[in-house]
């Protein structure tokens, strides 16, 4: 029964050409999100990767905030970091769904997250998943993007025709108008 509570973890990825990361932090629970941010820096460092961070006003405003970086700067990956606690009320479920909806939409956009919103019950649950020397968290959603970085690098020259296979024989050009001897076209 121990086998199915053990965790598995991927060596960190390494890499031939630079690598420059966004963290994009909610600050709301400073203290969690400064453990985050150590966990976050300290992964990207041991692969190599260089880091820039910007804070937002929530984590409701991370995902729009990889996305206009997505199309406006040059990373090749970006990592998500904030902290939700339940309260009293259903905003809690909205912040959390609304914003890993976001950055998985983001995801299937073809850019390289790791989420590292803490969405927990209680602070004590909080600081465990925080801290560098504990959960670590905040490296586990560096590991996370920066292996996404790695495959993305590594499909990024395969590309499939458009058609039924890869082999497929170049199509005839289809002429809308024209002479049928090719001399006149559209």
């Amino acid at each position: 029964m121990a086998a199915l509570t053990e965790h598995t973890t991927l060596p960190t990825p390494r890499f031939d050409a630079p690598v420059r990361l966004l963290i994009v932090v909610a600050p709301y629970y400073r203290a969690i999100v400064d453990g985050l941010i150590a966990g976050a820096r300290a992964a990207a460092t041991s692969a190599g990767a260089g880091v820039d961070l910007v804070e937002v006003p929530g984590a409701l405003e991370i995902p729009t905030a990889i996305g206009i970086a997505g199309r406006l700067a040059d990373y090749d990956g970006f990592v998500a970091l904030g902290c939700v606690i339940r309260g009293e009320t259903t905003h809690y479920d909205t912040v959390c769904n609304d914003s890993s909806r976001g950055l998985a939409l983001l995801g299937l956009q073809g850019l390289c997250i790791g989420n590292g919103i803490l969405t927990v019950e209680t602070m004590d649950q909080a600081v465990v998943r925080a801290d560098p020397e504990g959960m670590d968290k905040g490296g586990g959603a560096a590991a996370a993007a920066l292996h996404l970085v790695a495959l993305h690098r590594r499909w990024a020259g395969a590309r499939r025709p458009l058609g039924f296979g890869r082999d497929e024989p170049a199509r005839d050009v289809i002429r809308l108008a024209g002479e049928l001897d090719g001399t006149a076209g559209a």
